[in-house]
């Protein structure tokens, strides 16, 4: 055969497949659809399990069983995605509603993870199968292949509550992603009747029934004024607070106990939360704490903060609250499948595309149901007949060769061949005229169906059927009656399955720390020979100054308000609080440098380590490898950062030797090669710190600076 030979752009043919493959991850994978709020893998799990049987009343199901079986007929993307999302649909703490019972360890709040798929057992929550799947017999939604065309499964399911607001929902597209709240059951099944009975009320009407996220955590969430603004673009951020009580300690004191965490907690949060109140006192923001426990179980949460004797709680718990994720953001970001394809939608969106799918699905239900009544009544008119001429029909019977020769004889009147007892018989049985299904059940039709009472269910099952079509009809033919229908099934559904509102919505003042002031006081700070540091006062000092002198590579004497500043061979200058260093006893062990401040010391060296005060009105020297010198007012290295560049210089260079410039001295530079220059301070003029500085002494080839320091100290 003759091959033609498409010539095109790489560059074309990596966009349209990057294009395609971020579409099928945009809508396939990732993001909700509007109308059921699950995503495939979701979809497909729930499916998976109602067509196993595994239902809420029934025993539960291994979740390997179910996972394997998802896998290998609707959801080819590995067993691990599978297993994830029913994790998630069973854990209360993430789902308003779980769709998913769950019988074994499943994962905790603080992060702890579920066990292996092939310990956990699994069914679906009653939700899930009154409100999800069932009516997928009804051919209420349409089914497609799955992914090798051996099987089918719906494209969406026929759910019939707004369930992409009350569970959430959170995913990571290409270049886009989804950040859906939780919201009270109750509270969205009322704003969805709302919206029924009044099509064009706005967002603020809207919030009159759906007050603001519902998060199964519960917390605060304080930006109440805001809310409006988000639920109108589907776009924002929402604060929340964890809930904060106080109880009474033993002899005075207080304790501070977190009863609920913001939603953004969930998991390896609530250890951080930990870590972070713990480094309140050791970074010396807070002297309050005396200890921290964490309580919780399966009851709740409980996370306690034993506070000091005099503490100030309010100041503390708003310490909290600034400097912990017990206040946090959530970013609100709507977006889900809308009409096959990624959009973000508000408040009131969200809600009409689920009423006109409630619409849409009841539409289909009800036609479904009305042709099954009507093939029904089909078949009760031709038995209630039958039974008004059942001598007749038993003659037909008795008299045929075969059931095909008495059925043609029921439905078309052809009589020969059939052998009646009487002419009149033959004339009658020619005047039946049943349908094929009526001559069908006639003949499949019992004896004890001839029984006077059976009889007369069979009347009353017709006029039951008869009571459906009109009803039925009634539903399809008028949009009120459908709305009041579906209006009856929420309101059944609100009644079984809603629960008090557990997060409270208001608009609280932003937290403020007023920070004590600190006494000043002499301290001094002992530096070992390890580069641990610790401050002691001056009276223990004094007690143990023999002792201090010699185990210590640096004594620095200075206040506790003052900060320290290390000068590196990299050209740095880093500096600490005195605070951030321990204050105790003179044997206590020391703080590591490294561990307050930027300095490290597996890859500078520290050339000088003092005290700001000491440098501060003095001028300081810096000398390089290479030779050049300058001299720095002190003041300059007055910084709130932690880290600054204390000087310049070419990129072959560092420095050898920093220190503090007495006027009366003279510093002796000394090189690898045995030479010495002497400077007086009058020899080099002052410069910023960010010059590179004058030539101190000129260098041959391949020498350079050894050592420098004062002459006289």
């Amino acid at each position: 055969m003759p091959q033609e030979l498409i010539h095109s752009e790489y560059s074309e043919i990596m966009q349209k497949s990057y294009i395609d493959y971020a579409m099928s991850v945009i809508v396939q994978r990732a993001l909700p659809d509007v109308r059921d709020g699950l995503k495939p893998v979701q979809r497909r799990t729930l499916y998976d399990m109602y067509e196993l049987g595994i239902r809420w009343n029934g025993p539960y199901r291994k979740s390997a069983r179910i996972v394997g079986d998802t896998m290998g007929k609707y959801h080819p993307h590995g067993d691990s995605s599978i297993y994830d999302a029913l994790v998630v649909m069973a854990q209360d703490f993430k789902k308003e509603l779980p769709l998913v019972d769950g019988h074994g360890n499943f994962g905790s709040i603080e992060g702890d993870g579920a066990a292996a798929m092939r310990y956990t057992e699994a069914r679906l929550a009653k939700i899930t199968q009154e409100a999800f799947l069932a009516d997928l017999d009804k051919d209420v939604v349409d089914f497609v292949p799955n992914f090798d065309e051996t099987e089918k499964e719906p494209s969406i399911l026929p759910v019939r509550i707004p369930n992409i607001l009350i569970n959430g929902a959170e995913g990571i597209a290409v270049g886009m992603a989804t950040s859906i709240p939780t919201h009270n059951p109750g509270e969205v099944i009322d704003l969805m009747i709302a919206y029924m009975k009044n099509p064009d009320m706005s967002t603020k009407q809207a919030m009159q029934y759906v007050k603001g996220p519902d998060f199964p955590t519960g917390g605060i969430v304080t930006n109440k004024d805001e809310l409006e603004e988000i639920y109108s673009t589907g776009q924002g951020k929402i604060k929340l607070r964890g809930r904060v009580i106080t109880e009474p300690g033993r002899a005075g004191h207080t304790k501070v106990v977190v009863t609920e965490i913001p939603y953004t907690m969930i998991g390896s949060g609530i250890g951080k939360f930990l870590s972070d109140t713990a480094a309140l006192q050791e970074n010396h923001l807070t002297n309050d704490i005396s200890d921290i426990s964490n309580q919780s179980s399966k009851e709740g949460i409980r996370i306690v903060i034993d506070l000091k004797k005099g503490a100030d709680v309010d100041n503390f718990i708003n310490l909290l609250y600034k400097k912990t994720k017990l206040e946090d953001t959530f970013g609100v970001n709507m977006l889900c499948v809308c009409d096959g394809r990624p959009e973000t939608l508000g408040l009131v969106p969200i809600i009409r595309h689920n009423v006109e799918f409630q619409y849409e699905i009841n539409r289909r239900k009800y036609t479904t149901l009305l042709n099954k009544e009507r093939e029904k009544k089909e078949i009760q008119e031709g038995l209630i007949k039958a039974c008004d001429c059942i001598d007749l029909i038993i003659e037909i019977l008795r008299g045929s060769k075969d059931r095909k020769m008495a059925c043609d004889c029921l439905v078309n009147g052809n009589t020969e061949g059939i052998k009646f007892r009487k002419k009149t018989s033959e004339k009658a049985a020619k005047t039946l005229l049943f349908t094929q299904k009526q001559a069908d059940a006639i003949l499949d039709m019992r004896l004890y169906r001839l029984i006077g009472l059976e009889i007369d269910a069979l009347r009353a099952d017709y006029d039951e059927t008869m009571k459906n079509i009109a009803n039925y009809t009634d539903i399809l033919e008028n949009r009120e009656s459908m709305k009041k229908t579906i209006i009856a099934d929420l309101r059944k559904l609100k009644k079984e399955f809603a629960a008090p509102r557990k997060t409270t919505i208001d608009n609280v003042a932003e937290a403020v720390i007023v920070e004590k002031p600190v006494e000043e006081t002499d301290q001094v700070v002992l530096i070992d020979r390890f580069g641990y540091a610790r401050g002691v006062d001056t009276a223990t000092y004094e007690r143990n100054k023999e002792a201090a002198d010699s185990e210590s590579r640096r004594v620095i004497f200075c206040k506790n308000t003052d900060k320290l500043i290390i000068f590196t061979d990299t050209g740095n200058a880093d500096t600490l609080k005195v605070l951030d260093l321990p204050l105790g006893k003179f044997r206590d062990k020391g703080e590591p440098v490294d561990n307050v401040s930027n300095f490290d010391g597996s890859k500078e060296r520290a050339l000088f380590l003092g005290s700001i005060s000491e440098i501060v009105g003095k001028e300081m020297y810096f000398i390089t490898k290479r030779g050049m010198i300058k001299k720095v007012a002190g003041d300059e290295f007055l910084s709130s950062r932690k880290t600054i560049a204390a000087t310049k210089f070419k990129d072959d260079d560092e420095l050898v030797a920093v220190g503090i410039l007495d006027p009366d001295s003279t510093i002796e530079i000394k090189t690898e090669k045995r030479h010495k220059k002497k400077l007086s301070a009058a020899d080099f003029p002052l410069k910023h710190k960010t010059a590179i500085g004058n030539i101190g002494i000129s260098l041959k080839k391949g020498d350079f600076v050894k050592e420098a320091g004062f002459v006289k100290l």
